[in-house]
């Protein structure tokens, strides 16, 4: 990682504020600009602004972070000691990395696994069998790593991608099918098992998510589920068992799809009552498009419910050097958080030279691409455009109001706990744009780069 990124955690200082740019066609990664200096609003200067409102408060941000899967495991693994300790501390090193601590991982397998396997054996009704053996060798060793490096503030969530095969309407983890009925009691259980287990393996599970991507038939481990036998299967089954098993302060998330039916499934679930004191929030996926403003919707209608980012990668393999990837994300990452989004989490962390392991050859991007057979490791431009949220908008922020002078710069902005005003501005176009940030009668004066993103703290 950029040496320039060791920085990043430098103090403001009053009247002036500190510029980090990560841009396209220079060696510029997370890399600190001259600081500006704030001016008087003297002039009435109404031109080019990026205004900060200070005074105006939206959601609290739970963390940043991605997957930790098989595969990513499998991946770092294979590497030499020194590049493993390198990636664990590109991402989770609290003052040197860029600031990780919400995590995911994969209730039995999912495509970034090196197989389909579950935790029980086939046909055992009573669950007699239940291990989690598998998860073991390469899974929770790099959980307990990412967890002892990220600190206190370590959370990690987990989904599933299939019950076992005699659950399932298809009789396979792969190609869909459906959970039936009668063993509804029998899954929502084995939840509760994975989380004892977990725990006796030293890791908490801070949050679950039903079932990931509840309407996709997919070659690998998928399972489909109707709007109402997800939002019925929490309220009769999930919920109930996490509560007697002592678990009820386990946050439960449905959905988990992607955003152009967010609004929908939330509707359906939230509008019963004894399914919605159940459910914590709605989480979603980006590969159907922005829909931002469907995110918008189920916060008017459901103010109470949180709404959590909780997988997107760059599909079709690895893509090194890739500019268009990290401007995805930075662009997918700003319309979430000014649309209600309190949590985020990546893909796979980490994936090796092919853009797996993954069993059924669903190769995907990941921010760090490991070679294993040269021991290189590449930052991909997602891994900057990430920082720059990641890093700078910790836990407990709080997002404020913005507004911007063009609709050619993107931006958002956020209260950090320590009263550090975190501003994110991208630029996707072609062309060096101006800007003045304005802040309680205050202005400084700025530009960002064409296909720049830039991260300005002050106070």
């Amino acid at each position: 990682m950029n040496e320039q990124a060791a920085s990043a955690f430098l103090t403001t200082e009053a009247g002036t504020i500190r510029l980090v740019q990560t841009a396209k066609d220079t060696g510029e990664r997370l890399a600190e600009q001259p600081r500006l200096s704030f001016r008087a609003d003297e002039n009435g200067h109404e031109s080019q602004l990026i205004n900060i409102y200070d005074d105006i408060s939206y959601q609290t941000i739970e963390g940043f972070g991605g997957a930790l899967t098989e595969a990513s495991a499998v991946t770092i693994a294979k590497m030499s000691p020194a590049r493993q300790q390198e990636i664990i501390d590109a991402y989770f090193d609290p003052e040197k990395g860029i600031g990780y601590t919400l995590c995911r991982s994969h209730i039995q397998s999912c495509d970034f696994s090196l197989g389909n396997y579950a935790y029980v054996e086939d046909g055992d009704d009573e669950l007699a069998t239940f291990t989690v053996e598998h998860d073991r060798e390469q899974i929770l060793p790099l959980i307990r790593r990412a967890a002892q490096k990220a600190g206190r503030e370590f959370k990690l969530f987990s989904s599933p991608w299939s019950p076992p095969p005699f659950m399932k309407t298809n009789g396979q983890m792969n190609q869909g099918g459906q959970l039936k009925p009668e063993y509804r009691q029998a899954w929502a259980d084995m939840f509760v098992k994975y989380v004892q287990a977990y725990e006796a393996e030293g890791v908490k599970i801070w949050a679950l998510s039903v079932q990931n991507e509840a309407k996709a038939v997919q070659t690998w481990d998928s399972c489909v589920y109707t709007a109402e036998e997800e939002k019925d299967f929490v309220r009769d089954h999930l919920g109930p068992a996490l509560q007697q098993a002592g678990y009820g302060h386990i946050k439960v998330m449905i959905w988990d799809h992607n955003k152009e039916r967010v609004y929908e499934r939330a509707v359906a679930a939230f509008t019963d009552p004894e399914a919605s004191k159940q459910i914590w929030g709605i989480c979603f996926h980006w590969y159907s498009g922005d829909h931002f403003e469907a995110l918008s919707a189920v916060h008017d209608r459901f103010p109470d419910k949180a709404l959590f980012f909780s997988e997107g990668c760059q599909e079709g393999g690895v893509q090194l050097g890739s500019w268009a990837t990290g401007e995805r994300y930075g662009h997918d990452i700003l319309g979430n958080l000014n649309h209600w989004t309190t949590g985020w989490t990546d893909w796979n962390i980490v994936l090796d030279e092919r853009g797996g392991p993954n069993h059924v050859g669903n190769f995907c991007d990941a921010p760090i691409i490991a070679d294993t057979t040269t021991d290189e490791i590449t930052y991909e431009s997602s891994f900057y455009y990430i920082a720059h949220f990641s890093r700078y908008i910790r836990p407990g922020a709080v997002r404020i109001g913005s507004s911007r002078y063009t609709d050619k710069l993107e931006q958002t902005a956020f209260r950090n706990p320590d009263g550090t005003i975190a501003l994110v501005v991208l630029n996707r176009t072609d062309a060096e744009l101006p800007y003045v940030v304005r802040h309680r009668g205050q202005l400084a004066d700025s530009s960002i780069p064409a296909h720049a993103i830039q991260t300005l703290l002050f106070r």
